[in-house]
């Protein structure tokens, strides 16, 4: 019979640095009993994008302070602790060392189990802690780094349906807000100024729709916007903040509809006789209109939706603590030979996505 767990999660597979503790019963739901996120959005801004050595640095200085703040929220001890779970890839390659180094050396000094967490599967499993999906259901993974559409039947059991073969979409709002002279992070800033924006003013393309099929491409789509842009400023001579929330709006409104027409596909997948669930997450899930969108879509197919809380839908510690009590209860732990890995696909019986964006490895 499965045992109680309490798990330490570490995570610093980009730039956020956190720890957790969360407790998984014997039986029923799981509880978060802290989560310290500190994030490195300050050391990054003035280079326009995230910075690896700079993010394994500031994971390296940070990660203790991270381990001590959650375990005093969560009012427990190391010793009291029944398995540490960190994230082993992919991602920032300096990052995930960072990680796995520290959790080897709280598991080496205190005797305790050692799990490494496949970030993608702490992402894809979040609708469990949060909301005790039952399996199958259908995750739609859309971040800074990676964009995937998985169909998840077990806790270590994801079929990839498709993803994105450039540019995640998180990305993708970071370059074209660098582009048109919007402040990083670049999803909210893109999120804000299409708010005032005509999305039908300038004519952008929705990349592999005419094609079948799941896997999705953004990288062709900053293009044209680069080129939108370099129309508007001959013909202006620069940018106004019309032109800035156009642009704005007009991207945003082509990334909507090809996630939107994707998921549909995506849906139309479903096993037959399954309870159909839509889960979102990652920070891309944040943006109002990309959820709606995805309501819309989960009510076409009568289907539900799940969106997890925005601090659990970003990069955490404890999706990877609940990953690791779950998984944990289905593979055996590691040893202190677990390797910091830059890529991990979920569904390891089809190829690898090409392509690898500033933001991390794809998987």
């Amino acid at each position: 019979m499965p045992t109680a767990l309490t798990v330490l999660g570490l995570e610093s597979s980009c730039d956020d640095t956190a720890a957790a503790v969360v407790h998984l019963p014997a039986s029923g739901r799981a509880t978060v009993l802290s989560s310290v996120v500190d994030g490195q959005v300050d050391l990054h801004a003035a280079f326009g994008g995230v910075v690896p050595e700079i993010a394994a640095r500031a994971h390296a200085e940070k990660l203790d302070f991270c381990v001590e703040q959650a375990l005093t929220q969560a009012k427990t001890t190391l010793a009291e602790i029944d398995l540490i779970a960190v994230t082993a890839g992919p991602g920032l390659i300096g990052g995930v060392v960072s990680g796995v180094m520290c959790a080897k050396g709280l598991s080496l000094a205190t005797g305790k189990p050692l799990f490494g967490v496949n970030h993608l599967a702490g992402h894809a499993l979040t609708p469990r802690l949060t909301d005790d999906v039952p399996y199958p259901y259908l995750m739609l993974l859309v971040s800074g780094g990676h964009c995937q559409f998985l169909m998840v039947h077990g806790p270590d059991d994801f079929k990839r349906l498709g993803g994105t073969i450039d540019d995640a979409p998180g990305e993708a709002f970071d370059k074209v807000a660098r582009l048109i002279s919007l402040p990083q992070p670049g999803g909210p800033s893109i999120e804000t100024a299409a708010k005032s924006g005509d999305p039908k003013r300038l004519a952008l393309p929705r990349p592999l729709l005419d094609r079948p099929g799941c896997d999705m491409s953004f990288s062709g789509l900053k293009t044209a916007v680069l080129r939108a842009r370099d129309a508007v400023v001959a013909d202006k001579g620069g940018l106004t903040p019309q032109d800035q929330a156009d642009l704005a709006a007009g991207f945003q409104a082509a990334v909507v509809d090809v996630l939107a027409e994707k998921t549909r596909r995506a849906l139309a997948t479903y096993p037959d006789g399954a309870s159909r669930t839509l889960c979102v997450a990652g920070g891309v899930a944040a943006n109002q209109a990309i959820r709606a969108a995805l309501e819309t879509v989960s009510a076409e197919f009568e289907t539900s939706f799940i969106a997890p809380p925005l601090a659990l839908c970003t990069d955490n510690a404890a999706m990877i603590a609940y990953a690791g009590a779950e998984q944990s209860r289905h593979r055996p732990y590691d040893d202190l030979t677990l390797s910091a890995r830059p890529r991990w696909p979920l569904d390891t019986s089809q190829p690898g996505m090409l392509g690898s964006g500033k933001k991390g490895a794809k998987a």
